[in-house]
């Protein structure tokens, strides 16, 4: 029998230069800290590679810190309504350079599904009033033009209470104003929506909303069948949602003449989309907007291997998601994309159409989620190092 070859430790003598473009673990680490943690596992490996950290951000947690940093922006602080009626700390931002004075704004900071308890998670009562009195802090502090970004959200009110907040006035089929914050479970009662209180400033401040394309906010794919039960509801809940956004549909479309029902981006953060659509904003391919200011592409130009990363890759990974976006940007250059998610969901082979070469899950043995959420630095750290070295002994065949 041959004698087995020893194969090496680290590897000191590669220079690769690697990119690592990842999204945030929801509820545990952020874009920044992925990407860190990722660096360190394949550095124990490679220490004299070179590491280009390109955390992205599709609309959700993180955009307005992303977006005010890539431009030597401005943050806002300042208090808002959360999504179930608590006052919160918040922020927006406003971009650096020489540009007209735009305001960036993340829906997840007021209504994000991290400020929801979770023993509080129903997306028939949460709102998003929080997200127009941002939009009114922006417009009021001088903003030119705003852009705002879907994703993250804890909410299902098709945008009603942010646009109550900025003057939208809906009612009940007995005449009667809906209270204000009341979710979207009170849709299920609109009869009628009045749109001329909305703030006139509105009608001078273009609304820029990055979104996820793919998400609409009626049928069977709605938002409140697909992501409805990932906020919180039951089964009556999702239907009883779906007939509340069918009924916002229809009211929208007379109101204002736009037909909500499956316009792009119109299910974006639980609907949101479609409530911004009735005040006038426009909605865009997430990353049409985001890498105007995260310039990946230069960087994927530099670099000879690329990992990418998010919470969980399944199906709906190719709709829109960053290691999607990451994957299809790298195969353009004839790149191999590595994947690392907390979780490996159903049909996640589609994923090897759309570029990721390689995934695998950062768990390694079964567990609760309070504990992967707990160990997730260390379990990233000890996975990006596992397939770099998987990746080292195929160079080395």
């Amino acid at each position: 029998m041959p004698a087995l070859r020893k194969l090496p430790g680290p590897h000191k003598e590669d220079n690769i230069k690697i990119l690592v473009s990842p999204s945030g673990f929801k509820e545990s680490l952020d874009p920044q800290a992925t990407a860190d943690h990722i660096e360190a596992g394949i550095l124990r490996v490679v220490p004299n590679a070179t590491i280009v950290k390109a955390p992205l951000v599709d609309g959700g947690e993180g955009f307005v810190e992303a977006l005010t940093s890539a431009t030597n922006g401005s943050l806002e602080k300042f208090i808002v309504m959360g999504p179930v009626g608590e006052l919160i700390p918040s922020q927006y931002g406003f971009l650096g350079g020489d540009r007209p004075r735009t305001a960036v704004i993340e829906m997840a900071a007021s209504a994000g599904l991290r400020l929801v308890p979770k023993d509080l998670r129903d997306p028939t009562a949460t709102t998003t009033f929080g997200v127009g009195q941002t939009i009114l802090a922006a417009l009021n502090a001088g903003a030119k033009q705003i852009l705002l970004g879907c994703g993250d959200s804890g909410t299902c009110d098709a945008g009603v209470g942010m646009a109550q907040a900025l003057g939208a006035r809906f009612y009940g089929a007995d005449g009667n104003e809906l209270p204000v914050a009341s979710g979207g479970k009170a849709l299920i009662d609109l009869a009628a929506i009045d749109v001329s209180g909305l703030n006139p400033l509105l009608r001078e401040v273009p609304i820029h909303v990055a979104c996820n394309w793919h998400n609409v906010l009626c049928g069977p794919g709605g938002v409140a069948r697909v992501f409805g039960p990932q906020k919180g509801a039951t089964a009556s809940d999702v239907e009883h949602l779906a007939l509340a956004m069918d009924k916002f549909a229809a009211l929208c479309s007379q109101t204002v003449g736009i037909d909500v029902r499956l316009a792009p981006g119109s299910g974006a953060s639980g609907g949101l989309g479609a409530g911004l659509m009735l005040i006038g904003a426009q909605l865009h391919p997430r990353y049409d907007i985001i890498m105007q200011f995260l310039h990946i592409d230069q960087l994927l130009d530099e670099c000879g291997l690329v990992f990418t990363a998010e919470g969980g890759l399944d199906s709906q990974t190719p709709r829109g998601k960053i290691p999607a976006e990451v994957a299809q940007r790298a195969k353009k250059r004839g790149l191999p994309v590595v994947a690392l998610a907390g979780t490996i969901g159903q049909d996640a082979g589609v994923n090897y159409d759309i570029g990721i070469d390689a995934f695998a899950s950062i768990l390694q043995r079964p567990g609760s989620l309070d504990t992967a959420i707990a160990e997730a630095a260390t379990l990233l750290v000890e996975s990006a190092e596992s397939a770099m070295r998987m990746i080292m002994v195929g160079k080395s065949l």
